[in-house]
Formats: C-alpha cells, sequence, structure tokens
C-alpha cells in the first residue's frame, strides 16, 4: 500500500515532537505482529539490523547493515518500553520512541505508528524515512516490490512543505558520518 502524499503529521507534546501515521493493512493483526517484531521481516523494511530481546524490558541494538551506505554509522541501543502481542510495541530507539499500535479492523489491521523525537529540525527527514519505511512494510507484507530508493527524496519535499523549514534544518546522515 503506497500512500502517494505525505500524509503523517507533527504535533508538539510535552516538550517533544511526535511523529504520527495511521496505515490501513490488509493483514492481520498477528501477520503484522510478526513483521514488527521477527528479524528476518525486519529486514526487509526497517531501516536498520534489529538484534536482541523483543520483549518487555528486553534490550535492543540497532546497526545498520553491512556493505550499506550507512555501514559506518554508529551503532545505538534500545529497549522496549511496552509489550502487548499482538497490539502493541514500544521501545527506545536510540533518543527517540517508537510506537506501534495494530487495531483488528475486519480482516486486515490498522496500524498506528509514532515516532516521538526531541528534535523539530529533524522531522522532516524523520517523517519522509518513516513514510517509505511504512510503503515498504506494506510492500513486504503484500509480496511486492518494495518502493525505489529516490521514493524519500519525493516525500521529503513534500514533509518538508507540510511541516514548515523549522522542522527541516537536519537532512540525511552523511555516510562519512560515522
Amino acid at each position: 500500500m503506497t500512500s502517494k502524499h505525505a500524509d503523517g503529521t507533527l504535533s508538539a507534546e510535552n516538550g517533544n515532537y511526535v511523529l504520527r501515521f495511521e496505515r490501513q493493512l490488509r493483514h492481520p493483526a498477528d501477520q503484522v505482529w510478526e513483521a514488527l517484531t521477527e528479524p528476518d521481516a525486519l529486514k526487509h523494511w526497517f531501516p536498520q539490523v534489529v538484534d536482541g530481546d523483543m520483549s518487555l524490558g528486553g534490550k535492543l541494538r540497532f546497526s545498520f547493515p553491512e556493505g550499506g551506505d550507512y555501514e559506518s554509522l554508529p551503532v545505538f541501543e534500545g529497549q522496549v518500553l511496552e509489550y502487548d502481542p499482538p497490539r502493541l510495541l514500544e521501545y527506545s530507539w536510540g533518543p527517540d520512541t517508537l510506537r506501534w499500535e495494530l487495531v483488528p479492523d475486519g480482516e486486515g489491521c490498522l496500524l498506528i505508528f509514532t515516532d516521538t523525537i526531541s528534535e523539530q529540525g529533524k522531522a522532516a527527514r524523520d517523517g519522509a524515512g518513516w513514510h517509505v519505511c511504512l510503503e515498504a512494510l506494506a510492500a513486504s507484507l503484500d509480496g511486492t516490490a518494495p518502493p525505489p530508493k529516490e521514493r524519500w527524496q519525493q516525500v521529503h519535499t513534500e514533509y518538508v512543505a507540510s511541516f514548515g523549514p523549522t522542522a527541516a534544518t537536519m537532512g540525511p546522515p552523511s555516510p562519512e558520518a560515522g
């Protein structure tokens, strides 16, 4: 399922900023849950390799795939904060908090995803990134091709326009940054 336009929202909450996405998926919550938690499924759509214990309180480690453009960037840690299969998963992702909620809806489910960030300047960058990741998740579930690499640039322009210039002061990480 491809969302043709930037449909993520940005709000300010308790001194942080929250990116929010909703995606109607044609797959039941238990199947989507596997895509959110199983390493073999995550590698098809999540931007990093996830290692660790995907259970309440579990420690997680996030790194970039070997041989990829960003493999030299630093590894960072996280921890599972909420875990209620197949309904709710929340974990820290470096300085961010990612929250995945699945609401059964007929034969499919509604995915509500939020990324709580502290720096407004990266909202457009991260909004575009998660937009594309969620498209890749849907494609993986559907067994279709993921979005092309240039998809990020296409939706990033829309997120900059939607969120404004103060939400677009940080661009994509440089592979040389690591």
